[in-house]
């Protein structure tokens, strides 16, 4: 089962509330995904992204899944969802951004890419083929399309070339869909993948090829690969123009807090990032205000809340000064609240910016986020 509801628009932007339904549960638009590249968000528990950072859909990743645990444990678990305990939506990228960044060593062809594991060098073969019947060994909900990523920057007879030969596969996955079905006993919704680079006419045609494919969802690739935001905004726009309003739209791999914001505003449904939990690492946090380095001194004597705006207990019940004794001295608890609380932040502002868009005042809103998050305090 998949479906998508178009509930409320914005009368100010392109900003639109809408309402995902997968056999594993619903999921509410604008709506950022967790990534959980190998079956895990990284330092979080499956109770704790439910009950408290809300998370409603997570994503892991085919090439590294593929590769660890590898399909037959997955197949023998009964898909991720039993092999990792999380009972909702899962999404699963197809393993063509990962195969893309092992540039020095993955082969492109028609066929498909070979490529040599990071792992231990192995070599391995992903064709759109292959790609579709990983993903249902894994058994996501939404599962995407193989394509080719192309490099920023890069000249036009490369994009041009890269585009098309991600249309071609899209065509074998298609396919390839039609003629299997899931191993589980319930049903995956394909995503292509619009690309082109950063040339609009390419672009055009990309969306104009993915939306007539007529698949459930479409997504934006090729994207936060290095690109001016400006850049990003441009093609953003121009791609949700073309693009069906009743499916839903991902932007994959965005990104900053404002990045969303100003691409809900383009009429963006789905993000991923791995920022919130990357810089959380670093002592990086995202809040209301501004943007926090909780390794500065000035946080030492801080007995506040770590944000007592974010909804989130670990935001709440621990205070800046703990949390920054934490970072310094390596305990591992201060990575894991810092995860927390960014994770957190990120739901609440994907929800309220579904709040705004129903209550009619999204674009006043956003307009003073944005200010918000661009704060060191």
């Amino acid at each position: 089962m998949f479906q998508f509801t178009l509930q409320h628009t914005d009368s100010g932007s392109r900003a639109r509330a809408g309402l995902i339904e997968t056999s594993h549960g619903s999921i509410p638009t604008p709506i950022f995904m967790p990534v959980g590249t190998l079956g895990s968000v990284k330092g979080v528990h499956q109770r704790e992204l439910k009950d408290d950072i809300g998370a409603r859909i997570i994503l892991g990743n085919t090439y590294h899944l593929y590769l660890r645990p590898g399909l037959d444990i997955l197949e023998q678990a009964g898909g991720l969802h039993r092999f990792n305990g999380w009972e909702g939506p899962i999404l699963t990228d197809s393993g063509g951004y990962q195969v893309y960044s092992l540039s020095g060593r993955r082969k492109i062809d028609e066929e498909g890419v070979t490529f040599q594991s990071h792992i231990d060098g192995s070599k391995h073969f992903f064709s759109p083929e292959r790609a579709i019947d990983i993903q249902r060994s894994i058994g996501a909900d939404i599962i995407m399309a193989f394509d080719e990523c192309p490099p920023y920057p890069c000249d036009y007879a490369y994009a041009k070339n890269s585009m098309e030969l991600t249309h071609r596969w899209l065509n074998r996955c298609v396919q390839r869909m039609g003629e299997t079905e899931g191993r589980y006993g319930y049903g995956q919704a394909l995503f292509p993948i619009v690309q082109g680079s950063t040339y609009a006419d390419l672009r055009r045609k990309s969306a104009e090829t993915i939306a007539e494919a007529g698949q459930p969802g479409n997504a934006i690739g090729g994207l936060s690969v290095g690109e001016p935001a400006e850049d990003m905004y441009e093609t953003t726009d121009l791609v949700c123009g073309i693009l069906p309003e009743d499916k839903p739209r991902y932007l994959m791999g965005v990104g900053t807090p404002e990045n969303i914001l100003e691409c809900i505003a383009l009429g963006v449904d789905m993000f991923d990032c791995v920022l919130p939990t990357r810089n959380a690492r670093h002592g990086m946090l995202y809040t209301s205000k501004g943007v926090i380095n909780i390794k500065n001194a000035k946080w030492k004597d801080d007995f506040s809340p770590v944000d007592e705006n974010n909804p989130c207990f670990a935001s709440q019940h621990y205070s800046k000064a703990y949390l920054r004794h934490l970072m310094h001295t390596k305990e591992l608890l201060g990575p894991q609240i810092a995860s927390l609380h960014n994770l957190s932040f990120y739901l609440w502002l994907v929800g309220e910016a579904r709040r705004r868009i129903q209550a009619g005042d999204f674009h006043a809103w956003k307009t003073q986020m944005v200010s918000a998050l661009q704060i060191r305090l």
